[in-house]
């Protein structure tokens, strides 16, 4: 007897249906969708080797069109997100380098709306996962607004637009299982870098503890490309954007970062949206790297190639002004997710360059919101308006919320006396920069792109032992969670360029031979200390600390830790068993914050237990409070504890006696606790005491 499925179609018939869409495309010649062989995947079409990208290279549009327009409704990159509003003030006006307004006045306050986002992951992943972030700031100036779409990490993965679709598609999921989620550590991804290796550089900043940032607060934001600053009498620097963060830049620990992920997937936004909140604004200072247009060919890298950096110590970076995030969105979706950032939004004074990176990243961002936001008026959304007006012969089109008057909708007109007319350079007209382009139409790179480990190993150069270890720690778990033995052979070939012990120290930890022989590993022996996070600003300002508490605590000791806390700009917040009221071995009410079922150590900077022997005894005794402070320690932060406090530190397996310097900082004598504040917030500063690692 026919078997039938619930459609009425046989089974073997629903198959043969489903066979005639299913591709095979094992020993096939690439086409484009219409079917047209392709002889080039690797390069777009560009006038000369180092000229721009041309739009009539039809197999890039329909690629970069295709990638744009894979996901609905969220962004396919950056999909998850969060972002506040603020204010950015300049420092000293950048006459001498540009004509852009906002950067002219010191009194001027322009508006801006920043938004941050993991790059790999749904918008349902995690905050913390090892991921690139994006860093965008939309400047609301009176001249229009202006785009500064950056990331958290100065360098990208490839050197050419048209294989960013080829690069996101393999980190994203897999395609046959949907797995991973948010991660790199798969087959797919690592077959890409060992493929592609101008990806060396970004895999080492990858690979490193910016990867996972402590908080949106604590990172630094770049620019990423090369742009152009142009003034008002035509002349242009080369230029890179720098965000610098007042509080330092600061990451997690691997474990912490994975833990986190469970405890509170939302750990970055709640972070940011508390901080402003409770009035602790975060602040950038914005700086930039200027070169002169005749020293262009000076490096000994090519200054357009998005892989590579201009480094501080060659090209110091000017601070210009500061961002402060003063107010938190009133609507995610109407503001975050609605917001629409394109790097092509300038004003005049900013211009672009020949990067043929940043050249398919100005056609992709309007076709990428077209799909989001369902059509051309995305500009009209409340969060994209600009400050200034906006005339223009556009017309209708998906949620068109303009009324426009009149008969009149092309350029030019006699019948509305040619308005709208174009503005001249003078009334504040665009004028692009004009810079001579010659050469033949061809899918080339430029030779000076072809340097692929240098930077990577001037990276890994200025690490300090305990970033190289975290580094390599990283390469072991991600290549470590490739199936394939051969890819992960690869990697290990690959970074034997970089550095040979770092590839065998590699090759240890997940299985492959290591480089035998001589190799081809990169001489360079210069450092850049600004790369190291070892170097950045240390301050407690605005960290959290956990104050373990029970029945029977000293309150006039808490209270002194509480005051002092409180005057360094830190946050304590009280955990306990239970919430409610606890009450001090003298009578004295306190309130809980949080318990120990519903926080964790992984969201506090550092931690500290109260003194008092009821307390303390009661502490010591519970399993949740003896894994609050073991978690603490082995992620290397603060750890306080006074008089029978301490006793949960050694409940803990804490052997306090061989502390010193370490980060574990106690007071056995009532005399001791006025000194004991100080010395832990100093401590908390310092944000991990790494001594504990070696």
């Amino acid at each position: 007897m026919m078997k039938y499925d619930n459609d009425g179609l046989h089974e073997n018939k629903k198959n043969q249906q489903l066979d005639h869409f299913r591709v095979d495309d094992t020993g096939k010649k690439l086409t484009t969708n219409q079917g047209l062989k392709v002889s080039e995947d690797e390069h777009s079409l560009k006038a000369g080797d180092r000229g721009p990208t041309l739009m009539e290279d039809f197999h890039f549009r329909e690629k970069l069109t295709h990638f744009d327009h894979e996901r609905i409704p969220e962004r396919v990159v950056h999909a998850r997100g969060f972002a506040a509003h603020g204010v950015f003030e300049l420092y000293e006006s950048m006459t001498p380098y540009t004509k852009a307004k906002f950067l002219q006045d010191p009194a001027v306050k322009t508006p801006v709306f920043v938004r941050f986002s993991t790059v790999a992951g749904s918008r349902g992943s995690g905050d913390t996962v090892r991921d690139v972030r994006g860093f965008s700031t939309k400047f609301y100036t009176e001249e229009g607004n202006y785009d500064l779409v950056g990331n958290n990490i100065p360098i990208f993965f490839i050197q050419d637009a048209i294989k960013f679709p080829d690069l996101v598609h393999s980190i994203k999921p897999e395609p046959h299982n949907e797995i991973p989620q948010a991660a790199t550590a798969h087959d797919t991804f690592w077959d890409f870098v060992a493929n592609n290796t101008e990806s060396a550089h970004m895999v080492m900043w990858h690979m490193s503890d910016r990867a996972i940032p402590r908080s949106f607060r604590m990172m630094e934001g770049f620019g990423v490309h090369t742009f152009r600053f142009v003034n008002e009498e035509g002349r242009a620097h080369f230029v890179k954007f720098h965000w610098k963060p007042v509080l330092g830049i600061h990451s997690l620990v691997w474990d912490e970062a994975q833990k986190i992920a469970g405890k509170d997937p939302d750990f970055h936004r709640r972070d940011l949206w508390e901080a402003i909140e409770m009035g602790d604004y975060p602040e950038f200072e914005f700086g930039v790297q200027i070169i002169r247009e005749e020293d262009e060919f000076m490096f000994d890298f090519d200054i357009l190639d998005p892989t590579k950096i201009w480094p501080e110590e060659i090209v110091p970076v000017k601070i210009i002004g500061k961002m402060t995030l003063n107010r938190n969105v009133d609507n995610v979706f109407a503001e975050t997710e609605q917001v629409a950032f394109h790097p092509g939004h300038v004003v005049p004074g900013i211009d672009f360059t020949n990067d043929p990176l940043l050249q398919g990243r100005l056609f992709s961002y309007t076709d990428t919101q077209l799909i989001r936001l369902g059509g051309p008026n995305f500009h009209e959304l409340p969060i994209n308006k600009a400050v200034c007006p906006i005339h223009n012969n556009q017309r209708d089109g998906y949620s068109r919320m303009a009324i426009n008057k009149g008969p009149v909708s092309y350029h030019k007109n006699s019948m509305a006396h040619n308005d709208p007319s174009p503005a001249t350079a003078e009334e504040g007209g665009y004028v692009h920069y004009e810079e001579k382009v010659e050469g033949r139409k061809v899918q080339r790179r430029s030779d000076s792109f072809k340097d692929h480990y240098s930077q990577a190993k001037l990276f890994w150069n200025s690490m300090s032992e305990v970033e190289k270890h975290h580094i390599l720690q990283a390469f072991r778990f991600e290549v470590g969670k490739v199936k394939s033995p051969d890819i992960r052979q690869q990697v290990v070939d690959m970074f034997a360029n970089v550095d040979s012990e770092l590839a065998r120290q590699i090759a240890i930890g997940v299985g492959a031979n290591p480089p035998e022989g001589s190799t081809t590993e990169s001489n360079v022996t210069e450092t850049s200390p600004a790369l190291s996070q070892m170097n950045t600003v240390k301050t407690a300002q605005t960290r959290k600390v956990a104050l373990l508490v029970d029945n029977g605590f000293n309150a006039d000791e808490l209270n002194l830790i509480l005051t002092a806390l409180k005057e360094a700009g830190v946050h304590g917040e009280v955990i306990s068993r239970h919430l409610g009221m606890i009450q001090s071995a003298d009578g004295k009410n306190l309130q809980v914050d949080a318990t120990f079922l519903t926080t964790d150590s992984v969201v506090y900077d550092a931690v500290y237990v109260a003194g008092g022997t009821e307390s303390s005894a009661s502490l010591s005794m519970l399993k949740e409070a003896k894994d609050f402070i073991a978690d603490s320690y082995h992620h290397y932060k603060t750890i306080g504890a006074a008089n029978e406090g301490v006793e949960l530190l050694t409940a803990a397996g804490i052997s306090t006696a061989e502390q010193t310097g370490a980060g574990v900082v106690i007071a056995r004598t009532e005399e001791e606790v006025g000194s004991l504040s100080k010395e832990f917030i100093h401590a908390i500063a310092q944000h991990r005491h790494w001594a504990r690692q070696v």
